[in-house]
Formats: structure tokens, sequence, C-alpha cells
């Protein structure tokens, strides 16, 4: 397959990118920080593209996919990796918090799904967007509101633009705990938290069972994302967690 993972550079989107390329398709890595898809693109494999794109500007969405659709000589999938967590207190949340995760999570992904769209319905290609228990399978996490409420609109995104466009596959993947891989595929999620709120919330979390108490191994992620992109049929929404640890 012809992939596009945007969020590549570390985290579940460097993972995603490198196991694809490791299994043989043609993949565009896509983030901010290009000297680090350089080197995911040498894990990933001979061919793989690392390109430069800023997902809040919207000409560099559109540059960045019709480089990666000429480099691919077209685009059968793209994963949607890019998502940032902000923790917080609601009413210390501001105004530019809440812009830059609506920016990232939200309409970060619209407009790379607009610049892929033409090349997508071509392929009858499929388009998956990492989300998160939090957001979706348990109650909203405290903390969490900024982050929470922007992977709720993200959800109604991916269903307006099956409604518009059937002949794509859109798919929302619901992922638990997760920490990635080792190094720069290690998660950037928890990076910039309070540290003390942090271990607050963490109690209430715990208390109120949100957590597995286990984290998901990457490979089971991995998995689930190819059966997504090499599903004939859509997929609305799948969601792979972690097993609660066996009781003592």
């Amino acid at each position: 397959m012809r992939v596009v993972v945007v969020g590549a550079s570390s985290g579940l989107g460097r993972c995603i990118g490198v196991d694809r390329g490791q299994r043989g398709d043609q993949v565009a890595l896509l983030a901010r920080r290009q000297h680090r898809l350089v080197e995911a693109a040498k894990e990933a494999g001979s061919g793989t593209l690392a390109i430069a794109c800023d997902v809040t500007d919207e000409e560099s969405c559109e540059a960045a996919i019709e480089e990666a659709a000429a480099g691919l000589g077209g685009i059968d999938a793209i994963v949607y990796a890019t998502g940032i967590g902000p923790l917080s207190r609601f009413e210390t949340i501001g105004a530019a918090t809440w812009r830059k995760a609506f920016d990232t999570n939200v309409i970060g992904a619209a407009l790379i799904t607009a610049a892929a769209l033409p090349h997508l319905k071509a392929s009858g290609g499929v388009a998956a967007y990492l989300s998160s228990v939090s957001a979706s399978l348990t109650p909203p996490w405290p903390g969490f509101a900024a982050y929470n409420v922007s992977k709720a609109a993200l959800d109604k995104l991916i269903d307006s633009m099956r409604g518009e466009h059937p002949s794509v596959g859109f798919t929302r993947i619901v992922v638990g705990d997760c920490a990635g891989g080792e190094g720069d595929s290690s998660t950037e999620f928890v990076t910039g938290w309070d540290r003390e709120y942090a271990a607050e919330v963490h109690q209430i979390w715990a208390q109120r069972g949100y957590m597995a108490g286990a984290l998901l191994d990457v490979a089971e992620l991995l998995r689930v994302v190819d059966v997504v992109l090499h599903c004939g049929g859509t997929i609305p929404t799948v969601a792979v967690t972690p097993r609660p640890p066996a009781s003592a």
C-alpha cells in the first residue's frame, strides 16, 4: 500500500510509520520535526519519504500531501496519529490551549483529509484516526477537558466525512493506555504536564476505574491498524485496550 502517516516523528505515529515500512508498504512520514522523520524513515526502510508538515497550517498540509502523493505515485491510506493532550483544571484552560487542542486534534485532521481526499477517492482508500478511551469509552477524565472535547469533535468530523464520501473507509481507532515503543518511538503525550496535578488526577482516574492497570503492547495496536488498512469494507470504529492484570 501507499500509506501516509501523520504525526510520525515520535510516539505511536512513529511506531505505525516504521511498522508500515517494515511490512513492505510505500510510506510517507509527515510531522513538523523533519530531522526526526529522517531517522524514522531509515528504520522504516529504503524509499520511505520524510516530509515536513505543520498540521495547523493549511498550505503546509496541502503541500505535504501533494509531495507524498507525487513521491508514492498516489495514496491508498492515511493514518492521522497527531494529537495533544493538555492536562489542566477546566477553569485554568486559556483560549490559546483550547485553540491549540482543536487546531491539532480536529482542524489538522480535516485539512490533511481534505488535501488527500482526491487521492483516496481515486484509490478507494482508507483514512484512520487515533483516538482515546478517555474521549469515548469511559466518562470524561478529569483534567482532560480540552482533549476530551476536541476528540469528541474529531468523532463527528469522521462521521461527517464518511457521510459525504462513502467510497472512502473512514475509521476511528480508539486506543487504551499505550506507552509506544522505545527511544523516539516512546510517547510524548505527557510532555509539559504539571507533575503534581498529574499525580492528583491519576488517583481519581484509578479510583473511578478508568485505567486498566496495565499498558497495551504497541504490537497489538500495529496489528489492529494493519487490519483496518486492509479491510475491503468500512470499520467505523475499533477499540484496542490493555487487559487488566490477572488477580493475585
